[in-house]
C-alpha cells in the first residue's frame, strides 16, 4: 500500500491520535482543520471570519508542504456549528478559490474540538 504520513510546522500538529494529512497514490487526504494557529498552539478569536481564514491558512500550510497550492483540493467537508455564519464562511472561503472551486459539503453540528465555530477537511489530486 502506498501510505506517507504527511507532517508540517506549517499547520497545527495534531491533538489526537490522527495525521495531518496522508497522502495516498495522487491523493492527499487531510485531517479537519481548526482554527489553531501552527506556532502559538493558540484558537483564533471567536469570530466566524477570523476563524475561517486560520483554518483555511492551515489548509494551505498543508498543501505548500507538498509543493501543491489551494488549486489542488478537489473535495472540502466544511463543519459549521451555527448556520447563521454561513454567508460570512462563504465570503471567506470563496476568497481561496477565486476560480474552480472544488465539490463541497457543509454541515451544520452541534459541536466542534476546542469550542471551534468551524472545521474543513480537504482531498487534494497530485496533478
Amino acid at each position: 500500500m502506498d501510505k506517507k504520513i504527511i507532517k508540517t510546522h506549517k499547520a497545527p500538529q495534531a491533538i489526537g491520535p490522527y495525521s495531518q494529512a496522508v497522502k495516498s497514490g495522487n491523493f492527499i487526504f487531510a485531517s479537519g482543520q481548526i482554527p489553531l494557529d501552527p506556532v502559538s498552539g493558540n484558537m483564533a478569536e471567536n469570530d466566524i471570519k477570523k476563524q475561517t481564514e486560520r483554518v483555511m491558512e492551515n489548509i494551505k500550510g498543508l498543501l505548500e508542504s507538498e509543493n501543491l497550492t489551494m488549486a489542488n483540493i478537489i473535495k472540502t467537508t466544511c463543519f459549521l456549528t451555527d448556520m447563521a455564519n454561513f454567508a460570512a464562511f462563504n465570503e471567506v472561503y470563496a476568497e481561496y478559490f477565486p476560480e474552480n472551486p472544488p465539490a463541497r459539503s457543509t454541515v451544520a453540528i452541534k459541536s466542534l474540538p476546542k469550542d471551534a465555530l468551524v472545521e474543513v477537511e480537504i482531498i487534494a489530486v497530485i496533478s
